[in-house]
């Protein structure tokens, strides 16, 4: 089974520079370019999916759309859509919702919003951020719901491959309840990849989530290969066992130890390579009344 979580492309919030968690920001003429160039790669790559789930918020739902968009069709593929689930949404921000970052205070250990929020939490009519623990209880809720019984069903002869457009906070949650599924000894990591900023970095995080950028997993339910036995695929190195160890509900697996999990890519953002920005266009709100998006990129003709 291999396991996509993917980040939205880029909106036209992200270019302002404003809070937007449950704000339904679109895509930028940039943004739809990005998802365009991931479906097509992944499709080269020879990914055909299987299941693509997405939050219901636009920018997710188009970037998932790109992505199926560009899978060879077949009698299967017309029968594939995108499950849109409000559980997926981003962190809902509350009353900095559509507001612009707020600068970190000279001197504070706080973020901007961190130190607004302390000073204003209070106030009437104050809509409070989105706690962790109510992200945590969903993105548990869908890996109990939708991940683990494919998991636990797949086989190789099914060749199950999962598309998963969301968002950068709730995407590193969902990685997290994915993960606290696992005995610590079934998780590796592919040849060169390295997590973090050290040996020591716990796989719990795995950095940040460019627009586009995607997490790629291959989880087996079969012993590791002979391959992994002679030292094929790396194993987790022990400084990343002794942290998971430390990482509070990461210590039991509630999967068999049979299901094995090999991290491929972190934050892959192969297929962005050469992309350049439109100019004048490419930070707009891309319109579907528009040409094919295509020709914001053709020379005029001189007639």
């Amino acid at each position: 089974m291999k396991l996509f979580l993917i980040r939205h492309g880029e909106t036209v919030d992200n270019v302002a520079g404003l809070y937007a968690g449950v704000r339904d920001s679109a895509l930028t003429v940039q943004g739809v370019l990005q998802a365009e160039r991931l479906g097509q790669y992944l499709a080269a790559s020879g990914i055909r999916y299987t299941h693509v789930f997405t939050s219901d918020l636009q920018r997710a739902v188009k970037t998932a759309q790109a992505l199926l968009a560009a899978q060879p069709q077949s009698d299967d593929d017309l029968r594939l859509s995108v499950l849109q689930l409000p559980v997926l949404r981003e962190q809902d921000f509350g009353f900095y919702e559509g507001k612009p970052f707020y600068a970190r205070q000279r001197g504070s250990d706080k973020s901007g919003k961190e130190h607004h929020r302390s000073q204003h939490q209070d106030d009437p009519g104050f809509q409070d951020v989105e706690s962790k623990e109510s992200m945590i209880r969903r993105t548990d809720a869908f890996v109990a719901e939708y991940i683990r019984p494919m998991i636990l069903q797949d086989s190789p002869e099914k060749n199950t491959a999962v598309a998963i457009a969301a968002h950068g906070i709730v995407l590193s949650h969902l990685w997290r309840s994915i993960l606290c599924g696992f005995a610590k000894q079934t998780v590796a990591l592919a040849p060169g990849l390295s997590v973090g900023g050290g040996a020591s970095t716990p796989l719990e995080h795995l950095g940040g989530w460019s627009n586009t950028g995607y997490l790629e997993l291959d989880i087996t339910n079969t012993s590791f290969n002979a391959e992994a036995e002679a030292g094929g695929i790396g194993s987790l190195p022990a400084s990343q066992l002794q942290a998971a160890e430390e990482t509070e509900g990461m210590t039991t697996g509630s999967l068999p130890p049979t299901v094995n999990m090999l991290i491929r890519t972190v934050n892959g953002k192969e297929h962005l390579k050469g992309l350049k920005r439109a100019r004048g266009v490419g930070s707009a709100q891309f319109d579907e009344g528009q040409k094919k998006i295509e020709s914001f990129f053709k020379k005029a003709k001189v007639g």
